[in-house]
């Protein structure tokens, strides 16, 4: 009955997610500014699909069962609720907006679920914090040590949702936080959270996916390089030292899963559509995590800034969960006409496509460029909703 409800509940929120990743397109081909932008694709589409999943996963990646089985149910209001609330902050557009604490309401809301999140899934792992115990079978034997490697980091994840979570509540009450509001929460949440369980289920997940191991020495650079690296680049963002060895750090981590991720991809003699989703956004993080170093040593630039966060939200984040959402929703298994492998491949190409035409476009301050590139994600965006729309009303 758990396992049920945890399922249903998870599918909700992948659900929700897809929605959010449809409206982040029309937004931005509807010319709104960056910072509402960010709301629906990092707090509505990454952060819905990722907790969804991580709902349904983790407590099996430490050998349990969620303790809590209706906490997803509680947490999907509060975080939709969350990212309505903070768009409509960033957007000025809305009802009483100047006099409404729109921004606080949604921050409260966000920071309300994570709180659930954080919550269940300590309490569900109480007895096993350091993950020692994965839930590896004998058969996965040989991948014990990366399992439980990729375990060890999950708390940081946790407490990099908390620490991202709470900092726009403090914003919205007026006071100053220990790090800035904006782009340097951004980075907590996108690289410090996102990003660094991509990289923990990664290494679980692939392997099994493909049939193959991940390159241990490739394990040990990744999980603590993408461990630190967020921390430094939020308290010292834009800054000196720190947040240099921060991107350096970055760098490593995303280009060390990103030669994982390809390295997999070349050894495994089996051909699943979503393996080619997450190969395009591991070199999309490699693109990104690029921009961010120049940023970083030499100096700051409009362009590479907006194309920095496109590859990086857009790319590597959201073609990443693209990919790993036919894994567990192949298309091959639906019956609704147009729905297979070759509308998932056509989705994830345009979005690869689109996404690499507007960091193009940015770069070259060519907005034609930028503009077409946007239609063209736009339309790799509704393939993707409509394929995994369509199996989810066939499994109802």
């Amino acid at each position: 009955m758990t396992s049920a409800i945890v399922t249903r509940w998870s599918r909700a929120f992948v659900a929700t997610g897809v929605a959010f990743f449809v409206c982040w397109q029309l937004a931005i081909v509807a010319g709104i500014g960056r910072p509402a932008t960010v709301v629906l694709g990092l707090y509505g589409f990454v952060f819905s699909v990722v907790f969804g999943k991580a709902y349904a996963l983790l407590p099996s990646y430490f050998e349990r069962e969620l303790a809590v089985a209706h906490a997803p149910m509680v947490h999907l209001p509060l975080a939709t609720g969350g990212v309505v609330g903070l768009f409509v902050s960033a957007t000025g557009i809305g009802p009483g907006v100047r006099s409404f604490p729109w921004e606080l309401l949604g921050a409260l809301c966000w920071f309300g679920g994570c709180l659930v999140f954080v919550g269940t899934l300590g309490w569900t792992v109480r007895d096993n914090l350091t993950g020692r115990e994965t839930g590896t079978g004998s058969v996965n034997e040989h991948r014990r040590r990366v399992d439980r490697a990729s375990n060890a980091f999950v708390p940081a994840v946790l407490a990099y949702l908390l620490a991202g979570g709470v900092l726009p509540v403090i914003e919205g009450l007026g006071v100053d936080g220990p790090v800035p509001g904006g782009p340097p929460t951004t980075h907590l949440l996108a690289a410090g959270t996102a990003a660094l369980l991509v990289f923990v289920i990664g290494f679980r997940l692939l392997p099994r996916f493909t049939v193959t191991t991940p390159r241990l020495v490739l394990v040990a650079l990744v999980l603590p390089a993408g461990a630190i690296a967020p921390a430094l680049l939020a308290v010292d963002f834009l800054g000196g030292t720190l947040f240099r060895l921060g991107a350096v750090l970055q760098a490593l981590a995303v280009t060390g899963f990103a030669v994982a991720v390809g390295d997999m991809y070349r050894r495994t003699d089996r051909d699943r559509v979503g393996f080619h989703g997450v190969l395009a956004g591991a070199l999309c993080g490699i693109a990104a995590v690029g921009l961010g170093l120049f940023v970083a040593l030499v100096g700051v630039e409009t362009g590479i800034l907006e194309a920095h966060v496109r590859l990086a939200v857009g790319g590597f984040l959201g073609l990443t969960i693209v990919g790993v959402s036919y894994q567990f929703y192949p298309p091959a298994i639906g019956s609704t006409p147009g729905v297979d492998d070759r509308t998932a491949l056509v989705s994830i190409a345009l979005l690869a496509v689109g996404i690499g035409l507007e960091a193009l476009g940015y770069l070259a301050a060519i907005d034609g460029v930028t503009t077409a590139g946007q239609f063209v994600v736009l339309v790799g965006a509704l393939c993707y909703a409509f394929v995994i729309g369509a199996i989810f009303l066939e499994q109802r």
